[in-house]
């Protein structure tokens, strides 16, 4: 039992800071997207935290599972080049027995990420969409930002706003008119104390100034016409945009159960591979784990990445083919699966009895035929 602790202890210490790391790398890139995005004032900077937030669990999903790969690749890696798994074999712990505590905790990651695919990732996908759907039929006051020029949701004007106070008041407004599509050069330029964003029930949106002069005339003259007002309105935005059309990473599970369509069967296999991924790392990461102690701990990374990248990018290219109907669902992403299978199988039975036999009936054979070949030449 103190070993079965040992284990699970020194694995989990190791996937955490593994998971850690990559979730901080992954999650400031993803940052820094959704700042241009503010910067650019596609989405309101009172919104940055939200949208990153809803990202985590999409990331969190993806992560999991090589987090937990590379954890059990490094302590395990540590075990042998501190001779403690030595030690362990003495003591008769095989390297079947390390296999099986791995897949017990292997199935507790992948219960987690199972909650995350099917469950918690769909919904902040979708949360998202709302999100930006609310962000463009708010396109008036949520998107301004004080002390930029900015173009309205109509692009019919270009304002700038000085100040925007807590209860959303616009203070010193700019806004200037000109009409592309007209023949001539006139423009209209308002300059405003105040003003404030009304939105009709149809969605659309007017811009209402107070106390300000307009100012009309063509571009490059002097004789502009003056007008003191002291209430303007403009339209700065339509009735509101139909919502936009979801991808499948939105669809609730029980949606695509639902479907039968190919692009739902292959996001829910996608959403089942993730998950299911995980006790197939097992019989991969416990028996590359196996380092010679002047290796080090990392000796084994390399090829195991490249196996991990293999087996991910085999999953990702089944699942575009069968969204493009070129292999039935029946075949799917299982066939990568047991491919992962049969190469975890064959490591973990290698030093094994079984496996033992096996290689020595197959050399015995090659053996048999050689002589049989030598004799015939005789």
């Amino acid at each position: 039992m103190l070993l079965l602790r040992y284990l699970l202890r020194e694995t989990i210490k190791s996937q955490i800071a593994v998971f850690l790391v990559l979730m901080a790398i992954f999650v400031t890139q993803r940052f820094v997207r959704v700042l241009a995005d503010a910067s650019d004032g596609d989405i309101p900077a009172s919104l940055v935290i939200n949208f990153l937030a809803l990202k985590m669990p999409v990331l969190a999903a993806l992560i999991l599972p090589l987090s937990f790969f590379l954890g059990m690749m490094l302590a395990h890696g540590r075990f042998y080049v501190d001779s403690e798994m030595t030690v362990m074999r003495a003591c008769g712990v095989s390297e079947w027995y390390v296999t099986r505590v791995m897949l017990i905790l292997g199935l507790f990651f992948a219960t987690i990420t199972a909650a995350l695919t099917f469950w918690l990732a769909p919904l902040a996908v979708e949360t998202e969409y709302q999100m930006e759907d609310k962000v463009a039929a708010e396109a008036g006051l949520a998107s301004l930002i004080p002390g930029r020029f900015e173009e309205t949701a109509n692009k019919q004007a270009v304002m700038f706003v000085h100040d925007i106070t807590s209860d959303n008041k616009l203070s010193k407004v700019f806004l200037a008119q000109h009409d592309a599509e007209s023949s001539d050069d006139r423009i209209q330029i308002v300059y405003a104390q105040g003003g404030s964003v009304l939105e009709n029930s149809d969605g659309s949106q007017k811009l209402v100034l107070s106390n300000g002069n307009q100012y009309e005339g063509e571009i490059g003259q002097t004789n502009f016409h003056v007008v003191e007002f002291e209430e303007y309105q403009i339209q700065i935005a339509e009735e509101q945009a139909e919502q936009q059309r979801r991808k499948m990473t939105a669809f609730s599970t029980s949606q695509l159960w639902d479907d039968d369509s190919t692009a739902a069967i292959a996001e829910f296999q996608w959403r089942l591979a993730i998950p299911l991924s995980i006790p197939f790392l097992v019989l991969i990461a416990v028996p590359l784990s196996a380092v010679d102690p002047r290796q080090g701990r990392f000796g084994k990374i390399l090829p195991g990445l490249l196996l991990y990248l293999g087996y991910f990018l085999l999953l990702m290219a089944s699942r575009k083919v069968l969204e493009d109907g070129k292999i039935p669902p029946a075949l799917g992403l299982w066939w990568v699966h047991i491919v992962i299978l049969i190469i975890g199988a064959t490591l973990i039975m290698r030093d094994r009895t079984f496996g033992v036999k096996i290689r020595a009936r197959w050399r015995s054979r090659g053996n048999a035929k050689n002589n049989a070949s030598g004799a015939s030449h005789v």
